[in-house]
């Protein structure tokens, strides 16, 4: 078992990954179609702003997103997720451990960080992914509209780190751990797209593709 887990499995549930992003982003497409342009009519040759005053600008746009979104609501909330999904993204890429089994699978892998940065980034999402939970269980307001999938799916998100903790620290009994560990990560693969987990990728799609107020840009598509 151990060894399907390790070999096979890991491939399977990387391609299930891989084609369920792909399929997610097709049924995006599919779902929206390509906004009408409106052409105005503008000076052929229109005399450009100074350097100074287009910087002006994009540090005006910059303090307006921050002013009408949830930075001005909730600003530590929005630091802690901000950690939280950093922690969560960079931690897996770029930890030596996955590093030699990449390079030992591949031939290939990716610079890693000192393992002391990495145990403090893997404590770190693990903290923010316990102060969501206590949100959810106290907070009456997050409470009301939480339900056994947003736990689940929080338990997806956390657990291998956590596993990942107990086997590079060696608590417990290190088989077992490491064994818990690359299930979860699996699981964690396989969970993404078809979850929540997928806004990894919806995230960009509706800030870059669909016009609204929260989009990075004016936006291409609609639904």
């Amino acid at each position: 078992m151990y060894e399907f887990i390790r070999g096979p499995m890991v491939s399977i549930s990387f391609m299930i990954f891989i084609i369920g992003l792909l399929y997610q982003a097709f049924k995006f497409f599919a779902l929206t179609r390509k906004k009408e342009l409106i052409f105005i009519n503008l000076p052929f040759n229109p005399d450009k702003p100074p350097r100074k005053q287009w910087f002006q600008r994009v540090v005006e746009w910059f303090l307006s997103l921050r002013k009408r979104t949830v930075w001005r609501v909730h600003p530590v909330m929005t630091g802690i997720t901000c950690i939280f999904h950093i922690s969560l993204f960079i931690t897996p890429l770029f930890l030596l451990g996955h590093n030699i089994l990449l390079d030992e699978a591949w031939g290939m892998h990716f610079w890693s960080f000192p393992e002391s940065f990495s145990d403090g980034l893997t404590w770190a999402d693990l903290l923010c992914g316990a102060i969501f939970l206590f949100r959810r269980i106290f907070v009456r307001r997050v409470r009301v509209i939480t339900t056994l999938y947003d736990y689940i799916v929080l338990l997806i998100t956390v657990a291998p780190f956590l596993t990942g903790t107990f086997a590079y620290h060696q608590w417990f009994e290190y088989q077992t751990v490491i064994f818990l560990h690359i299930v979860a990560g699996e699981v964690m693969f396989i969970a993404t797209p078809f979850t929540k987990l997928g806004h990894m990728l919806f995230f960009f799609f509706y800030r870059f593709f669909i016009g609204s107020e929260y989009s990075f840009g004016r936006g291409t598509r609609m639904w």
